[in-house]
């Protein structure tokens, strides 16, 4: 999993208007940011601000005492499914074994009282596991949990129909929350943890109809993992895999060691609308090998601005952009509210360069390059097809290789001011790319096809744009690069209808 790029409607506003407030860098190049404070516009403060659980049991509730090491585990092994329990005030323990974890019956509902804490202390690996349908969680701080790698505190199993709402999971290693189908995760605050902030996977089938609104996710991965397993693509705020329609709306995102949100491998039927992604060290959004999805009205700023400074200190001249699109499209023939990946009316203001849309030209189904570990598009069942001869002609040319396609790019606003960003070059690009392809010796996909294919034939537009600063444009491959005229001109014919102002900020 992870990115290789080597081989292996609003009107768009008066320019006097446009230009947004622009918040200060308080790092030194190469340094990662402080902390963000909250921003001006509304955004979920939950972590600061949680919302307080009800002080006194509810009528026929199961009370759980915080003195007693386990009770919160016998309690539910004794109760009926459909129990209600309320945790008092305290910090309330399993007992001091590995594997010891509450295993919720069906329709459970946990709720924590103002200060209710569940608390791993560095010993017991999940918090809440089995496969139980339909349990909810409220009110309560999840904290101290010590789940491995790739897997999660919460709700381990990825049981479907659970609800997580106004709890604090927190400095957790591993993810804090794992995620099931019909799942809701509303009003919390998933801060500090090893790995992710949640893991929307599901170890067999896909997960459907998922809500994440309103949470605050900040400083997730604490453990680094990209340092510890170089290109595993195994960080960030928020990772899905294999999700089918998803609503993530209304969360703010920030500060995550990483990606903030990241839909990885055969995702589809996304709506990422109204959050505010804000200085995390990688992309604010990336959306890989994966279909159909809105993007709208997001505020996103300030973002990869450590990730991207790495890279082009080394010298690296990919477009390591803010929302970066690799091999993801729209596709009409699978099921969806939209047949196209729409970005609109969103914000992007002083990130590390902006929107790049990548393909790469040796990644397809049953190549060696594939980094999805084997995984074949949503439109080839079996991926033993996708081998030759059959793979040079229709249908299977198409189909046997995720493509970017149909992206349609408008009425945003770009503002850059490299003075804040603190850098001279590499910042400032708007790309649509692919590679040469080389790899196997039997893909049709060698030379510029590809790179001719999403450049010119795959219907990628930009059009209706706000663009103020020194932006340049990437197109075909890393080595044009374009200023707006030509960017505009043939035979890229991008931006039409847009406005640019080439001033460096404000």
């Amino acid at each position: 999993m992870g990115i290789k790029w080597r081989p292996w409607a609003w009107p768009a506003a008066p320019l006097a208007l446009a230009l947004l407030a622009v918040t200060g860098c308080e790092s030194t190049p190469g340094a990662r940011p402080k902390p963000t404070a909250a921003p001006s516009t509304p955004v979920a403060r939950v972590c600061a601000e949680p919302a307080v659980g009800p002080a006194k049991a509810p009528a026929g509730a199961v009370t759980v005492d915080p003195a007693v090491a386990g009770d919160l585990a016998a309690k539910t092994r004794s109760s009926p499914p459909n129990t209600t329990f309320w945790l008092r005030p305290g910090k309330h323990r399993l007992e001091p074994e590995r594997y010891a974890q509450v295993l919720p019956k069906q329709g459970n509902t946990y709720l924590g009282a103002p200060g209710a804490v569940l608390d791993g202390r560095k010993t017991n690996q999940y918090a809440f596991g089995g496969t139980a349908r339909d349990v909810t969680i409220r009110h309560l701080t999840v904290q101290g949990f010590v789940a491995p790698h790739n897997e999660g505190v919460v709700n381990h199993d990825s049981a479907d129909g659970w609800v997580i709402e106004h709890a604090t999971i927190q400095h957790n290693s591993g993810a804090g929350l794992m995620a099931g189908a019909r799942q809701r995760v509303r009003a919390s605050c998933l801060r500090g943890n090893g790995q992710y902030g949640m893991n929307a996977y599901k170890a067999t089938g896909r997960i459907s109809g998922l809500v994440v609104e309103g949470n605050e996710i900040v400083g997730n991965n604490t453990d680094d993992w990209e340092r510890r397993r170089q290109g595993c693509g195994c960080t960030g705020g928020v990772k899905f895999w294999a999700v089918d329609r998803a609503d993530v709306r209304g969360n703010w995102v920030h500060d995550n060691r990483g990606a903030g949100l990241w839909a990885d491998t055969n995702n589809n039927d996304f709506r990422i609308e109204g959050n505010v992604l804000e200085a995390n060290d990688g992309a604010a959004l990336i959306y890989e090998t994966s279909y159909n999805a809105v993007i709208r009205k997001n505020t996103i700023r300030r973002n990869n601005r450590v990730e991207g400074r790495r890279y082009a200190d080394r010298g690296d001249t990919f477009p390591f952009a803010t929302v970066y699109l690799s091999e993801s499209g729209g596709e009409p023939r699978i099921r969806a509210r939209t047949d196209k990946i729409e970005i609109y009316r969103n914000v992007l203001e002083n990130n590390w360069s902006g929107i790049t849309l990548w393909e790469n030209a040796d990644r397809f189904c049953n190549s060696p390059a594939n980094t999805s570990s084997g995984d074949c598009t949503l439109l080839v069942k079996d991926t033993d097809r996708c081998a030759r001869p059959g793979i040079a002609s229709a249908p299977l040319y198409a189909d046997c290789r995720w493509k970017t396609q149909r992206v349609d790019i408008h009425h945003n606003r770009f503002v850059l001011d490299t003075s804040v960003v603190e850098c001279t070059v590499k910042c400032d690009r708007m790309a649509v790319l692919a590679n040469y392809g080389t790899y196997p010796d039997w893909s049709p996909y060698q030379g510029e096809r590809v790179a001719e294919a999403i450049t010119r034939e795959q219907h990628n537009r930009w059009h209706d744009n706000v663009y103020l600063g020194p932006w340049k444009f990437v197109a075909h491959d890393p080595s044009r690069v374009l200023d707006f005229v030509q960017w505009q001109g043939t035979p890229y014919q991008q931006d039409a209808g847009s406005a640019f102002r080439a001033r460096d900020g404000g």
